[in-house]
């Protein structure tokens, strides 16, 4: 079984917060990006590679090939998954991707979604997503930083 420490939505994937504060707090040495855009988009990488911390590799993945592949991974690695939605990190466990808990950290307000936490807007495709994550067992956390409380979960599901 791979070694993951946390999976996040974040929809700006590796950023400052995710490479500074997250990848040091749960101690991850991989970052692995499950994202089907943003495997195949070389540029995108590379300015998050420049974003992620010096000592931690960083992996491009699409959600098929992360479920295809992440058994595969060393007991030495310790992953950090990073998703852009909800749908994405469903994908996954429903793959067979090891997922217990599922940080919950930035999803941008747009058209159709509703603010429901300090930095996190949804849908009903969003809502319906998490409940079956939840469904599967997973545990939900609404968490921008590590040093601030998590926010109540039940907040996703506010109208």
């Amino acid at each position: 079984m791979a070694n993951i420490l946390l999976t996040r939505i974040d929809n700006r994937l590796i950023h400052g917060q995710v490479a500074t504060q997250w990848t040091s707090s749960i101690g991850a040495n991989l970052i692995l990006v499950a994202n089907d855009k943003v495997s195949k988009d070389k540029i995108r990488q590379g300015l998050m590679d420049m974003a992620a911390p010096t000592g931690v590799a960083t992996r491009y993945f699409s959600i098929q090939k992360t479920i295809d592949i992440i058994h595969k991974a060393a007991d030495r690695q310790k992953i950090f998954i990073i998703v852009d939605s909800p749908q994405d990190a469903l994908r996954l466990v429903e793959g067979g991707v090891e997922i217990r808990k599922v940080n919950i950290g930035n999803m941008h307000m747009s058209e159709g979604k509703r603010q429901v936490a300090t930095t996190v807007a949804v849908d009903d495709a969003d809502v319906a997503a998490f409940k079956k994550l939840e469904a599967s067992g997973v545990t939900l956390e609404i968490q921008r930083v590590p040093s601030i409380a998590p926010e109540n979960v039940s907040k996703l599901y506010s109208k």
